[in-house]
């Protein structure tokens, strides 16, 4: 079954609130859930990007599960409502964190090396401005104009 130009835009749209919804969901509660294993281990696959601005800090690590959590709760409404006002009010609270959380790695790496600094500092620019990009994607403009 092929979707018209405009189902199409909405299904890329939704699936991609939801998954940015599902991945702050996890991270999130594995942050309020877990805060001394977040801090060592995040975001995992080996990396250990947070670790790399010591010291710990339980309430540090449990303030930020709570902002992903929230996020998570913004992407999964833009996901289901999927209307312009809610997808942009998504997309620009993200843009906010994250553009906020870019510029403060971008001045500080921690201890981190070189490659881990610059995936990291990519996951965060793309953290900032996908949301909004999806948001975007109403106004769209599908066939002749």
């Amino acid at each position: 079954m092929k979707l018209s130009p405009p189902l199409a835009i909405s299904a890329v749209r939704r699936a991609g609130f939801g998954a940015l919804g599902l991945v702050n969901l996890v991270w999130g509660c594995w942050a309020v859930v877990a805060p001394e294993y977040f801090f060592a281990t995040f975001p995992g696959l080996g990396l250990h990007w947070t670790s790399a601005y010591p010291p710990y800090n339980q309430h540090l690590i449990v303030d930020l599960g709570a902002t992903m959590l929230t996020l998570a709760v913004l992407f999964i409404g833009a996901m289901i409502v999927d209307r312009p006002p809610v997808s942009w009010l998504a997309g620009i609270a993200a843009a906010v964190f994250g553009t906020l959380h870019f510029g403060y790695h971008a001045l500080h790496a921690g201890h981190m090396g070189t490659s881990d600094r610059v995936l990291s500092l990519l996951s965060l620019v793309g953290g900032a401005l996908l949301p909004p990009a999806l948001a975007a994607t109403h106004h769209l403009r599908t066939g002749p104009r």
